[in-house]
């Protein structure tokens, strides 16, 4: 299974009372709310980490501080694996009263003292595959501690920071940090004053030069300053690339900057390059707007419950089909490739499912060298998932498919090409539930290796004349 991401930052509660108004009250010139619904969700990173384990099957974990509410909270997050720091007091918790879509009043109460920062804490952050730190001002990732191991973190895999004006600037080598408008602002004003001319430059010249300012201050790679219905601005260190919104009408933009960080976050996470993840991240963002924003939550997919591999395999299990799974790199896709996904779709039947094992990127830089994969993981699956054959890709970080193969059982274990199934290390693991390792014909003479041996450039000439 692949490393986690890990979010680390602030979570609150949001509460939504729904109603109607149709009078004033009679003692003072105030709207009357008739409620009709209440609706709680996790706010803050505990609604980012939701969000975040909504739109990818990797495994996410929410590293946090919670008080003597803390059961309730975690009742919430579904599909998070919480990892909490303990505080005294209770979740900060934000009440909107709304009549329609529009906002009458919120009121905030609770909050937490002290917290006490534990190895769990720290190890969970050490064990990431990518962190997002969703900063709520709330004093998390001001902790010296969590700072050190956050700072370490950026040095090995990607860290993307969604700041907050009230929290703490972003540890040196953060992959992306992602202020809104107002934001980068307000933080440009502390660090060096905000010129009147910058402001009047307008969009993009404005959010570029403040994405700047900051990225040289904080040492960080990249910054994309959000602004709203226009997009984002990504300023790194090669230059500026603007993404443009699709106009969202009407819907409810609370939320919608977790909603960008977290889809960066995966984006990232999965390999994806830096412009590519932004772009994904405002696409990401108007869609969560439109669709009603956080307060519609509840209607969003849950890839973690619906169509992963394991899901695949357990609707295949219902009906009595029979379970398919090869495994492998698949750097670059060949014929060779295309046989053996071929070959192990017949094996499935007509009813059947294939599916593949697919090595993430840190596995095949153990496995081949350095210098591979060529293609992320992300982009490998995607292939893989636009294929016929193929109805789910399951990435895993081990050096062999074992584990994965003791999650996934299925009924028959597809290598292609000349293997000596019995020598297998996975084949009395296959066939202790019964499964069966089979090779099938492949296309001698194609592999990755060998494609990207032609593409090296022949070596120049040295001394001599002709």
């Amino acid at each position: 299974m692949s490393a986690p991401l890990v979010i680390v930052g602030d979570c609150l509660r949001d509460v939504d009372v729904h109603g109607a108004v149709d009078r004033l009250c009679p003692d003072a010139p105030a709207p009357v709310l008739a409620a009709e619904s209440r609706r709680e969700r996790p706010g803050g990173a505990g609604l980012t980490a939701l969000l975040a384990a909504r739109s990818s099957s990797r495994p996410v974990r929410l590293v946090t501080a919670l008080g003597e509410d803390a059961e309730s909270l975690r009742a919430l997050l579904v599909g998070v694996d919480v990892v909490a720091a303990t505080a005294v007091g209770t979740t900060p918790t934000k009440t909107r009263m709304l009549a329609g879509d529009r906002v009458l009043l919120r009121v905030d109460a609770g909050g937490l003292g002290d917290v006490a920062v534990d190895r769990p804490v720290l190890d969970a952050i050490a064990g990431a595959g990518a962190v997002l730190v969703s900063d709520y001002g709330r004093g998390l990732t001001a902790d010296p501690a969590v700072r050190e191991a956050l700072t370490a973190a950026a040095t090995r895999v990607p860290l993307v920071w969604d700041p907050h004006p009230n929290g703490a600037p972003p540890v040196p080598g953060a992959t992306l940090v992602t202020p809104n408008m107002s934001e980068a602002r307000g933080y440009v004003s502390e660090v060096r004053g905000y010129s009147t001319e910058v402001r009047s430059r307008g969009f993009p010249h404005e959010p570029a030069a403040l994405g700047e300012a900051l990225r040289e201050h904080w040492g960080v790679d990249a910054v994309a300053v959000t602004a709203g219905s226009r997009g984002a601005v990504l300023r790194g260190a090669t230059g500026t690339s603007v993404t443009p919104a699709e106009p969202a009408r009407g819907g409810d933009p609370c939320g919608a900057g977790d909603r960008f960080a977290a889809t960066a976050a995966v984006a990232l996470a999965d390999g994806a390059a830096l412009d590519d993840a932004v772009r994904a991240a405002v696409a990401a963002a108007a869609d969560f707007v439109a669709a009603g924003g956080a307060g519609a939550l509840d209607d969003m997919p849950d890839p973690t419950s619906t169509d992963t591999p394991v899901d695949v395999v357990a609707a295949a299990r219902e009906r009595g089909a029979t379970v398919v799974a090869t495994g492998g790199c698949f750097d670059l896709l060949h014929a060779g490739h295309a046989r053996t996904l071929a070959a192990a779709r017949r094996l499935a039947g007509q009813d059947g499912v294939l599916v593949v094992c697919l090595n993430s990127d840190a596995s095949v830089r153990r496995l081949k060298g350095p210098d591979r994969p060529v293609v992320a993981e992300a982009d490998r699956a995607e292939m893989l998932r636009a294929l016929v054959a193929v109805d789910a890709v399951e990435v895993f970080d081990e050096d062999d498919p074992r584990t994965v193969l003791e999650r996934l059982r299925p009924d028959v274990w597809v290598k292609g090409g000349d293997y000596a199934t019995d020598e297998l290390p996975e084949t009395p693991l296959v066939r202790g539930w019964g499964g069966e390792v089979v090779a099938v014909p492949y296309h001698a003479g194609r592999s990755s290796t060998r494609l990207l041996a032609r593409l090296e450039p022949e070596p120049v000439p040295t001394g001599g004349t002709s």
